[in-house]
């Protein structure tokens, strides 16, 4: 071996160039670059007692399941890696672990750091394991299966985050044991209301360190006890089957909140948390919601208003309300609700009649209001596309740092001369147009490559449909593009 190695700036150097290919954070990786730097793991602890420890601690860092543990298992290992046998295994007829089979199964697990059980069969083989914790280093424990019994043996005092498919019977395991958890995800709808919620809101209340909360909707005592957790910045409700009632506690600031979503199927809750909780950090509030009828829209924009804090809303709904279209005439809009935001980023709409009364005259009047907007979204299947180039040229002066654009607009009447205007937006980059009206592709990318010279985008990512006249948009915008390139060339 050579000497250099034996250097630990150039040994943690080798270390972290393999290590960066198991990146959990790192690009989507094949199965056989995963594989390699596994192997390339192996390879080094087997070189000299040097590398041993600290390339075992990566090799096992990151496990998908407990298989490779019960490899280790002698009776078990053949299974495991059965070669040239049936694909298809029958794994409950195995017997559960032996007293004696317990070391070899353990005797890679204080290495693990990040757990995820996603269809293992193999969990009955642990049921007579007589341990408090299995893994004593674990930082992270995902599962998308019900743990049920099994939940007791995956906790440890090291433990950070926890992502559950539903309330576990034994919920309380995980806070009791783990003082450090700072993540706890249950991104479901409860099985039983009574029973379930109980287990949630008591084992809520026993977290001492949460930073970011997902769960099914919680009570107001819970929530009660969460303005009272200085250390919580995210709070995720999913799903909204029970009714929070009427109030009669005495709520604390949620000084450090910055982040709220909402995944529901009404808006019930959300509006009632809105109207009577204080969020004086708040910064970033989505909303996911079936239906979204008008005569609940605009009690929700409402208690929306009050938090001033807010740069980065949106909203999305499958279905709006027949009664909106009855609106049409009328002077209320949504997006006039969001006037006082003053200091939005990123504004996104995605509902029916959204864009309700948008015009040249509403649209600037939002853009001045919205002076430091970087993404707008206003995504209407019934909208007729009522602004033009005019119009939205007008509103960009007061829009210097916009790069996203997606409104319906209508590009079939050209309405101005972009050879006439030197203004130019630099900082627009995608100007979606699928929902544009348009009859002359070319005319229009002459336009945005005069005026927004920096869009390189005009439809969605993966955006493949046929009849889309705002690919051929695209393409001569590419054409133009490098056109000017080949220009450049010359004259150089």
């Amino acid at each position: 071996m050579h000497r250099a190695l034996c250097v630990s700036e150039i040994l943690l150097q080798v270390f972290m160039h393999v290590n960066r290919v198991l990146d959990p954070y790192a690009p989507l990786l094949s199965y056989r670059e995963i594989s390699l730097a596994r192997k390339s793991f192996a390879a080094l602890a087997r070189t000299c007692k040097l590398f041993y420890e600290p390339a075992m601690d990566l090799l096992w860092a990151e496990l998908d399941g407990i298989k490779p543990l019960l490899g280790c298992v002698t009776r078990l290992h053949p299974v495991m890696y059965c070669r040239g046998g049936s694909k298809y295994l029958c794994f409950e007829v195995i017997e559960p672990l032996y007293e004696h089979e317990t070391c070899q199964f353990l005797h890679h697990a204080h290495r693990v750091r990040s757990l995820r059980i996603l269809h293992d069969d193999y969990l009955h083989v642990l049921s007579d394991l007589l341990i408090e914790c299995m893994f004593p280093r674990l930082l992270s424990l995902s599962t998308d299966r019900n743990l049920n019994r099994y939940l007791h043996l995956f906790p440890s005092p090291t433990l950070r985050r926890c992502t559950l498919p539903c309330v576990q019977p034994d919920l309380k395991s995980v806070p009791i044991r783990c003082a450090a958890l700072e993540d706890l995800s249950i991104k479901s709808s409860f099985g039983n209301i009574a029973a379930d919620g109980q287990v949630l809101y008591d084992s809520i209340r026993l977290c001492k360190r949460l930073v970011t909360l997902a769960c099914p909707p919680l009570d107001w005592t819970t929530l009660e006890y969460l303005s009272n957790l200085p250390t919580l910045r995210t709070l995720e409700i999913w799903d909204d089957r029970c009714s929070l009632g009427s109030c009669n506690l005495t709520f604390a600031p949620f000084l450090n909140i910055t982040t709220l979503y909402f995944y529901t199927r009404r808006v019930a809750y959300t509006i009632a948390v809105m109207q009577h909780l204080d969020f004086p950090s708040l910064n970033q509030f989505e909303m996911d919601i079936v239906k979204l009828p008008w005569a609940e829209a605009e009690p929700l924009f409402h208690a929306l208003s009050r938090h001033k804090t807010l740069s980065h809303i949106a909203i999305s709904s499958e279905r709006g309300d027949q009664e909106l279209q009855d609106l049409l005439g009328n002077s209320s809009t949504p997006i006039r609700q969001f006037l006082c935001f003053t200091q939005l980023r990123i504004l996104r709409f995605n509902f029916p009649c959204c864009c309700i009364n948008l015009d040249n005259d509403l649209l600037l009047e939002a853009m001045s209001s919205w002076p430091h907007i970087r993404m707008l979204e206003f995504v209407d299947p019934q909208a007729a596309p009522t602004v033009t180039f005019r119009g939205l040229f007008t509103a960009l002066h007061r829009c210097p740092r916009l790069h996203t654009l997606d409104i319906p607009l209508d590009t079939t009447d050209i309405d101005v001369d972009p050879t006439a205007d030197s203004f130019l937006h630099t900082s627009l980059r995608h100007l979606n147009l699928t929902s544009s009206a348009m009859s002359n592709a070319e005319g229009v990318s002459r336009i945005i490559s005069s005026v927004l010279p920096s869009v390189d985008r005009t439809c969605p990512p993966g955006y493949k449909r046929p009849s889309g006249i705002c690919l051929e948009v695209q393409k001569h915008l590419e054409s133009f593009r490098e056109s000017s390139v080949l220009g450049r060339h010359i004259l150089t």
